[in-house]
């Protein structure tokens, strides 16, 4: 069994492609990752579709059988050519998709270091594989220890105080081009966990919010939950709205742009659109006085944050490779056929001493010790058979870690090990999300 992610993300992809790439709705989802799943060689899966990045996590048999099936199918999905999937892809494997996986987990990978939305997005990401049924164990495990890896990279690092998302990112930009921007009035299109971010942090900055989504009742529902400064608008005001307001956010979620040149007029005064949607929702001319910022635009303000966090993120990475070489020693250890050996070399071990003891003091005779010896091995075979085959039967199981963890505890194996049973906590449990 392998680990084997493809990468797309900000740093080795234009939006262009990334947006071809998003997986925005449930049914392209279940269509890639069902297809996928499908293939031979690959055995469990888990797509990871946000602003900045398409992962695709899988455990497979053999990586390059199924690196040629995943381009492939992503190709024809995503309409992009293979050879130029190829050419932006990171790929990783085994020990180099664990610590990618901790890293992104982590949000040492992301566009804003440290920020916080990322752990959510892959857990919930996690969340639709595991109930769809399509993955189990093998990633499992690995999305376990990602997620205690980011918690201990939050508690021992500054990495992520005052959080920074791209919403944020977008409305500090938004202040360094107007200066102050208390007072004035923003449209915020889309009803959206980033839409919700970018009106947060707009009305942290004294902005009055206008929604406006195509469910009015979702606009409706945010807009109660933010607060006064907020209120909302039927989505057929979308054109006169934008071209009322120096500010416009836009984060709809759309497969496709919602504002096109045929919307827009010329204004006499200066406009900042930002668009933190992938796909972007603008898709627009250069105009006079008006200007558009997408997610890679974002750049200079990233930039300003990473060297204020750069120190921090070292004693995050170093996390980050302790918590990756952690986990393959702790995943050799759930293999059962070793805990089986050494359970039944302990209980001939045992026999071989009483018996000793016995030949000693004369309760058994010196001449019958093999023919004795030969009875408790059998013995002990016997009481072991059905503790060994249930053992085996259970070890692909996705409740096998808790059950090994307790024979290794019970049995006294690996000391080490039972002491970290007791740190080991997951955050997404095989019933459920907690």
């Amino acid at each position: 069994m392998h680990y084997l992610t493809i990468s797309f993300t900000h740093k080795n992809t234009d939006i262009s492609i990334r947006e071809k790439l998003a997986f925005n709705s449930e049914e392209k989802c279940r269509h890639f990752m069902g297809t996928l799943i499908g293939c031979a060689a690959v055995n469990e899966v888990i797509l990871l579709s946000t602003c900045n990045r398409v992962e695709i996590i899988t455990s497979v048999t053999d990586c390059q059988s199924a690196l040629g099936d995943s381009f492939d199918l992503l190709s024809h999905v995503a309409n992009v050519t293979r050879e130029e999937l190829e050419e932006h892809a990171d790929i990783y494997e085994d020990n180099g998709a664990i610590h990618h996986l901790f890293t992104v987990c982590a949000s040492l990978d992301s566009l804003v270091i440290g920020e916080t939305q990322i752990a959510g997005q892959l857990k919930e990401a996690f969340k639709f594989a595991f109930e769809n049924n399509y993955c189990g164990q093998k990633l499992g495990r690995a999305m376990h220890h990602a997620f205690r890896c980011a918690a201990e990279v939050r508690s021992r690092t500054d990495i992520s105080k005052s959080p920074v998302s791209v919403s944020s990112v977008a409305v500090n930009k938004a202040k360094d081009l107007l200066g102050s921007i208390g007072g004035l009035s923003a449209l915020v299109v889309g009803a959206g966990e980033m839409s919700q971010l970018a009106a947060k942090h707009l009305i942290s900055n004294g902005v009055n919010v206008i929604i406006i989504n195509r469910n009015l009742e979702h606009a409706q529902a945010l807009a109660t939950e933010l607060g006064e400064l907020a209120t909302t608008a039927p989505y057929s005001k979308l054109t006169e709205f934008i071209n009322r307001y120096r500010l416009v956010f836009t984060a709809t979620g759309a497969p496709h742009s919602v504002i096109s040149d045929d919307m827009v007029e010329e204004k006499e005064f200066s406009r900042y659109w930002f668009d933190i949607a992938v796909p972007r929702d603008i898709d627009i001319k250069e105009h006079a006085n008006l200007h558009v910022f997408a997610v890679d635009d974002l750049e200079e303000i990233v930039t300003r944050n990473m060297s204020l966090r750069e120190e921090q993120a070292k004693i995050a990475y170093s996390i980050v490779g302790r918590s990756t070489m952690d986990f393959f020693k702790w995943l050799q250890s759930m293999c059962v056929d070793p805990i089986i050996k050494e359970i039944r070399d302990h209980a001939k071990e045992c026999s071989l001493q009483e018996l000793e003891k016995a030949v000693k003091k004369g309760y058994i005779p010196e001449e019958l010790q093999d023919q004795v010896s030969k009875v408790l091995h059998h013995a002990f075979n016997s009481f072991l058979h059905s503790a060994t085959k249930n053992l085996k039967e259970v070890a692909e199981k996705p409740e096998a870690d808790t059950i090994v963890q307790a024979v290794q505890y019970i049995f006294n194996i690996n000391e080490d090990q039972t002491k970290r049973m007791n740190m080991y906590k997951c955050e997404y449990q095989m019933g459920g999300i907690k």
